[in-house]
This record gives structure tokens, C-alpha cells and sequence, in this order.
């Protein structure tokens, strides 16, 4: 079936619908992976987003069940050059359009990417939707310019109340303002017992159950619309070991009294060059965000940049100089991949071995 996809600044592309065919409207983004589609579509992070493949062929090796990043698909829309309607991969149990039907997401196939990427590059993300063919383009465009901002991302994709997964090591607190699975396979992969909790746990929440180290995860929208999370990382400083990785980077720094701001078209895909300031090491990261910390405004935070993007000069990583906490704008439990940055979680569990060694050893002196 005929269907279209149609930006708030009235540009309009024309191709064919698969998935679901009801209409869907969301902020148009683009990712750079070759692969990744299913992790991209159940990533909570793209919650409210129509996602743009710039890679030519999406779908090729069908959908399977465990490579889900969460329970569900968070995207509202799906874009693709050519969809592939027979995928052929032993791991298959559906193809990609019959994943979106069953979840009543939209997906329009024939679409010139290249371009829209362009456009998307050149103004920024925008406001889109994707409907029949024969809706009035006018009534489209002027509802997406009426439609507010996605506000509260992170309340819709946290869990509600605590779980936990039990382990013969080290206690982490993982506070899920929409993280992904993979996060937890990491933590369980080094014997961890792990407390879930939702994003708005508090300070005294957390220290009540008396944790080895905290950390913080991904999620969807602007960090600012967090401002629980905000205050609860201001609670922690000093007091426990804290690793943030991509919103919970930006909501460390903003507790720490830094500013973040919104990039113009984000950073999403496998294949983003980072660098290690110290050593200079270059490693390819997972990334999908659309804010950054702004560098301007570190001075008198006490943070250090310890990483940065090598496409736009962006921050990506940050530690703090007097509390044991670090954090990352990527991904480094890597799913999709690459896994350059995994060995992230064994730097996180070794600073709480050392946390601990420095208060047995003032505790003693």
C-alpha cells in the first residue's frame, strides 16, 4: 500500500507501507548501523522517535527473541530504503514487517534516505509523520507544528517499583530511566547482584540498601525534564562509587552543576570514533543521543573530560576529580556493537575495590 512520510517543514516522500498501517507521528532521527536493527527498535532511548536506516537494506536476517534490548519496541515509526521481505538467518523466527505488525508499528520502505539524512544533517530533527497516502498534506503538517515536545520520555519506559537480580558478588544499584538489557547481562556477566530501580528513587533510597557502587543508565529525552534524577545523583556524590553511561552521563554532570544542550541531529549508530585524552587511544563506539554537555560550563564542577568524539569535538566522557564517580556518552555494553569499551564495567567494579580499601584504611588510621 501507497503511504507517505511528511516533515514539518512540508517536505514530503512518497513509498510503500509495511508493518502496521496505522498513522504515527514522532521526531525524525537517523542511525549508521549496518546491523542492530531489532536492538535499535527495543532500545527505550528512541522511545517517541521515527528512526531513519541510513544502511541501503534493513530486515535481512529477520527478527529472533533474544536479542531484545527491552521488553518492547519504543520507536513509533520505521524508515528504510528496502525492506526485506524474506530474511534468511537460522536464528529467524519472523521478518522485520511482520515484527512491526504484531506491534502496531508503521514502517514506509522506497524512501530516498540519502536525502532525508541530508536534510536531517542540514536543519536538524524534526517533527514527522508517517500516513496514507491520501492524507491531506497541509492537515498533516499543521498538526506535527501543533504537537508538543515529548516531555516526561523517561517516566513512560522506567520500571515502577524495584526488582532485583541476584549474584554471589559485588551489590550495584542500576537506576533504569530506560535501560537497556544489555547493561544487566553485564553487570550478571561479573557475578553482580543487581537492584533495579525506577528513575525516581531518591538518595536515601538508595544508601538505605547500603550498595558496593551506582549506576546510572540510558534513557529518552532531555535530561532537564529529569530533575528527580538530577537531585538524587546530587545525594550520592562522594558517598558511593557512580558510573553513568549516556543520559545518566548527562544527568551526573548537570547534578555536578555543568549544563548539557541539544545537538543539532544527535549521534546514533555503532560507528562513532571516540578518544581517550590520556592516551590517545581511539576506540569505535555505540551510540544514541540527541543532548550533550556543554564543555563551556565545567569550570568549578570539578569534572575532568576524559573522552571526546572525534567527529564534532563533543564530549564523551567525564570523571570527577575528587569523588570516585566516571562517566560515558556512548554505549559500552555494546549491543549493537562494537565492543571496544566493555572493559568500562570492570574499571567501574575496580574502583569500588578500591573505594573500599580507602575507607578500611581510614576507618584503621
Amino acid at each position: 500500500m501507497k503511504r507517505q512520510l511528511i516533515l514539518e517543514d512540508g517536505t514530503i516522500f512518497k513509498g510503500e507501507g509495511f508493518g502496521s498501517l496505522k498513522d504515527s507521528y514522532g521526531e525524525i532521527v537517523f542511525t549508521t548501523g549496518m546491523t542492530g536493527y531489532q536492538e535499535t527498535l527495543t532500545d527505550p532511548s528512541f522511545y517517541g522517535q521515527i528512526v531513519t536506516f541510513t544502511y541501503p537494506l534493513v530486515g535481512n536476517y529477520g527478527i529472533n527473541w533474544n536479542d531484545f534490548e527491552a521488553s518492547r519496541p519504543y520507536v513509533t515509526g520505521l524508515v528504510v530504503k528496502e525492506a526485506a521481505e524474506y530474511p534468511s538467518n537460522w536464528r529467524s523466527t519472523l521478518s522485520l514487517g511482520e515484527f512491526l505488525k504484531e506491534k502496531e508499528i508503521p514502517g514506509i520502505a522506497g524512501i530516498d534516505t540519502r536525502k532525508l539524512t541530508r536534510k536531517i544533517r542540514a536543519f536538524g530533527t524534526l517533527r514527522a509523520a508517517i500516513c496514507a497516502e491520501n492524507e491531506d498534506a497541509d492537515t498533516v503538517i499543521a498538526g506535527l507544528k501543533a504537537k508538543p515536545s515529548v516531555r516526561d520520555a523517561v517516566a513512560q519506559v522506567s520500571p515502577k517499583k524495584r526488582y532485583e537480580i541476584d549474584g554471589p558478588g559485588k551489590h550495584v544499584v542500576l537506576v533504569d530511566f530506560g535501560a537497556k538489557k544489555s547493561i544487566l547481562t553485564e553487570l550478571t556477566k561479573r557475578n553482580c547482584r543487581v537492584t533495579v530501580m525506577p528513575y525516581n528513587v531518591t538518595a536515601a533510597e538508595i544508601l538505605s540498601l547500603r550498595p558496593d557502587g551506582v549506576m546510572l543508565s540510558n534513557g529518552p529525552g532531555n535530561p532537564k525534564d529529569v530533575a528527580c534524577g538530577i537531585q538524587m545523583v546530587k545525594g550520592l556524590l562522594g558517598k558511593l562509587p557512580l558510573f553513568g553511561i549516556c543520559l545518566g552521563h548527562q544527568l551526573f554532570a548537570l547534578a555536578c552543576g555543568a549544563d548539557t544542550f541539544k545537538l543539532t541531529f544527535g549521534h546514533r549508530g555503532v560507528n562513532h570514533p571516540v578518544q581517550d585524552i590520556q592516551t590517545g587511544k581511539t576506540v569505535i563506539t555505540s551510540q544514541n543521543h540527541g543532548y550533550a554537555v556543554d564543555e563551556k560550563s565545567l569550570s568549578g564542577t570539578g569534572l575532568m573530560v576524559t573522552e571526546r568524539a572525534l567527529n564534532d569535538g563533543t564530549i564523551e566522557g567525564l570523571a570527577h576529580t575528587i569523588y570516585p564517580a566516571f562517566t560515558v556518552q556512548y554505549h559500552p555494553e555494546a549491543s549493537p556493537g562494537p565492543h571496544d569499551s566493555n572493559r568500562l564495567f570492570d574499571q567501574f567494579l575496580n574502583m569500588i575495590d578500591q573505594h573500599q580499601e580507602e575507607h578500611k584504611y581510614a576507618k584503621t588510621h
